[in-house]
């Protein structure tokens, strides 16, 4: 193995580590943020609100966007990501007001 390849070896693995790390941040993060969309979800049901907040969500998704540019991360990705969990999390809160 030549010293570029053995290079670009430490490095591959360097990044799948850092990958791994983020990919479990992610999760926790998740995690942690359909808790709290739970209890809303609950909170909701109990005082007979509606699911859905269509106004909250434009504005979630705008704010999304921009932190997307300013990550240079690409805004129609986040908020089709934004949209999927935005979608389960109002799934949730029908179930609670079944």
């Amino acid at each position: 193995m030549t010293d570029a390849v053995t290079r670009a070896a430490e490095l591959l693995k360097d990044h799948r580590a850092s990958i791994d790390r983020l990919d479990a941040i992610l999760v926790y993060t998740l995690g942690e943020r359909f808790k709290h969309t739970r209890a809303v979800g609950k909170l909701k049901a109990e005082h007979d609100l509606p699911p859905s907040d269509p106004a909250r969500e434009a504005i979630q998704i705008a704010r999304l966007e921009q932190l997307a540019r300013d990550s240079d991360l690409d805004p129609e990705f986040a908020k089709a990501f934004l949209n999927f969990i935005i979608a389960e999390v109002i799934k949730h809160h029908e179930k609670h007001q079944e």
